[in-house]
């Protein structure tokens, strides 16, 4: 199951050249990743905060402009022990067309330990619901 949340582009994070700055593309896919995680059932409160950002990369396909509809999608590409991997695509919503792909690899993280910890079953469980249909 695919999961989608949709950004506008606003005009700060626009630059000189008038199209969406490259670093807009990492607050987009976080912005799915934190709505990603609320849809499975996480707060956010933080206390009870259990994720880490440990890697993230952005392709850039093709430009984006002020005010443009993205649709930011978010799906589990692999599952381990202890991380897990997003990939991030994010299309204009008028043409259908991609602008940018991204992957985002997020480790399950003890704050109090500062340790990284097995992800528990009932998350890979709901992960694994976000991944591909096999080919």
């Amino acid at each position: 199951m695919l999961f989608k949340t949709t950004v506008t582009a606003r005009c700060g994070e626009t630059d000189a050249l008038g199209h969406i700055n490259n670093t807009s593309y990492f607050i987009y896919m976080e912005e799915a990743r934190i709505k990603f995680f609320q849809y499975l059932g996480f707060g956010m409160d933080i206390k009870d905060w259990r994720f880490i950002l440990a890697s993230t990369t952005c392709d850039y396909i093709a430009q984006g402009y002020f005010n443009d509809e993205i649709e930011v999608t978010a799906e589990v590409a692999e599952i381990g022990t202890k991380s897990f991997h997003l990939m991030h695509r994010m299309i204009n919503r008028k043409t259908g067309k991609l602008i940018a792909k991204g992957k985002a690899v997020i480790v399950y993280f003890n704050f109090d330990k500062q340790v990284s910890e097995a992800l528990p079953e009932l998350l890979k469980s709901e992960l694994s619901r976000h991944q591909p249909a096999p080919e």
